[in-house]
């Protein structure tokens, strides 16, 4: 399976899920964050203007850990070498080495701590 069909089940999982617990829960504000098996969990979270940032991990991290590094993420990454980048376009995939580096940076910090 190639990565962009990979990348299309994903997220075709992930609408079908966050629909499907929109209309069984209460409290819709943030019903959707995450689901795991005997050996993973998938943990999403999604900003206000409705980027969702995904992320598997073992079953050891804590859930609200996994939480908050995709907020840090998104704050620290996306925001400072997506968002202000006037060059990039939102609507596309993001195509920019220093947001690649910097990601990559970030990841490898994370998996050290």
């Amino acid at each position: 399976m190639s990565k962009d069909e990979e990348n299309k089940l994903v997220y075709g999982m992930l609408h079908s899920l966050k629909s499907f617990v929109g209309r069984i829960s209460p409290d819709t504000s943030d019903a959707f964050q995450s689901y795991q098996t005997n050996n993973y969990r998938l943990t999403m979270y999604e900003t206000p203007s409705g980027v969702k940032f995904v992320m598997n991990t073992s079953l050891e991290l804590p859930l609200q850990a996994t939480r908050d590094i995709l907020h840090s993420l998104y704050k620290e990454v996306y925001v400072e070498y997506a968002v202000k980048n006037h060059m990039l376009s939102l609507q596309t995939p993001i195509n920019s080495d220093l947001f690649k580096d910097k990601l990559e940076a970030f990841i490898h910090s994370k998996m050290r701590e």
